[in-house]
């Protein structure tokens, strides 16, 4: 390939790449700079830091790329033979001393500023009994499980009280594998660890957030997403209440969050077509499949209490029939 060509061509390949990377900036909303809106006092403060460890980095990668620019342009070969030897530029006591202490005051300034943020990431505003709640969040090959203070459950859809302080407890179960917690809104990502349990908070409007697994857990680790439903504290008394008691809508949630990650109604997915299934109405037999799992699908509902296993049945059992998928 003639020189002129190769230069246009990479000429074309830099500028086509710099404007798909504008175009996906300018994309997200908020200019695709941070990760997310913060919507909860420590989600905050994590923005801050990212501003401004942000700025450093910016500050170090224009310098190296303009010192590197200089370098290549002022040393470069020009009309000299190939042959020929460079020049001989020995090393610089003063220049050395500044590489060294400019990267440390540089480091000393970031880490400053986290340390100084690290408290109100990691702890909670003091608040009373009245004002605040916990939430066990356990991941799951492929969802997510939600369990209340009186043990009521939701899959894929965590409901909290807004403008009051929730407690996370994070973790998997100890046959499942590594996931992460992220809601970008709310600041950073939680390992979910088998048999370990992460803590974190939130304080948020009420409103409705999104979520995502952040670590890759298997084959579809892509539609393990929740949302994060944040409304008034009456409604959520009210919503805990209600689903204590199992019902039909539980038995949805866990249909369309667990089963349907790898079945379908009416047509193959990754696991057999359920449509018409006589299994679909069978609790004794649907149970053993959760708590055992058969074939290559694993034991989803190994822990679930026997309201949950309930509610589904009252949910699936609409679709059961004498033929269908095995």
């Amino acid at each position: 390939m003639p020189p002129g060509v190769r230069r246009f061509a990479l000429a074309t390949l830099v500028t086509t790449a710099a404007g798909l990377s504008t175009t996906v900036a300018a994309s997200a909303g908020n200019g695709g700079f941070l990760p997310g809106e913060a919507h909860s006092p420590n989600g905050h403060r994590v923005h801050h830091a990212f501003i401004f460890v942000s700025i450093f980095t910016g500050f170090i990668l224009l310098g190296v790329e303009a010192a590197l620019v200089i370098f290549v342009v002022k040393y470069r070969r020009g009309r000299r033979a190939r042959t020929a030897e460079g020049p001989q530029i020995h090393g610089s006591t003063k220049l050395e001393i500044i590489w060294t202490v400019v990267p440390v005051v540089f480091l000393a300034a970031i880490g400053s500023f986290v340390f100084y943020l690290l408290p109100g990431i990691a702890d909670a505003p003091k608040a009373a009994a009245a004002d605040q709640t916990r939430i066990h969040i356990s991941g799951r090959q492929f969802y997510w499980q939600f369990t209340y203070p009186n043990g009521a459950v939701s899959i894929n859809n965590l409901v909290a009280p807004a403008n009051q302080v929730v407690h996370e407890d994070i973790t998997a179960p100890t046959w499942d594998v590594i996931h992460s917690w992220w809601v970008p809104d709310f600041g950073g990502k939680y390992d979910a660890i088998p048999g370990n349990v992460n803590k974190t908070w939130f304080k948020a409007h009420a409103g409705t957030y999104k979520a995502q697994c952040y670590e890759l857990c298997g084959v579809q680790h892509a539609a393990m997403s929740a949302t994060v439903t944040v409304v008034p504290r009456p409604q959520y008394d009210s919503f805990i209440s209600k689903r204590a008691q199992g019902g039909a809508a539980l038995g949805r949630e866990e249909f369309e969050g667990v089963c349907m990650k790898c079945h379908r109604i009416g047509s193959k997915y990754i696991g057999p077509d359920l449509k018409g299934n006589p299994l679909l109405a069978d609790r004794r037999g649907i149970e053993q499949l959760l708590r055992r799992g058969q074939g290559q699908m694993p034991s989803v509902g190994r822990d679930w209490s026997g309201t949950q296993i309930d509610a589904l049945i009252a949910y699936t059992k609409q679709f059961a029939g004498s033929g269908g998928g095995s």
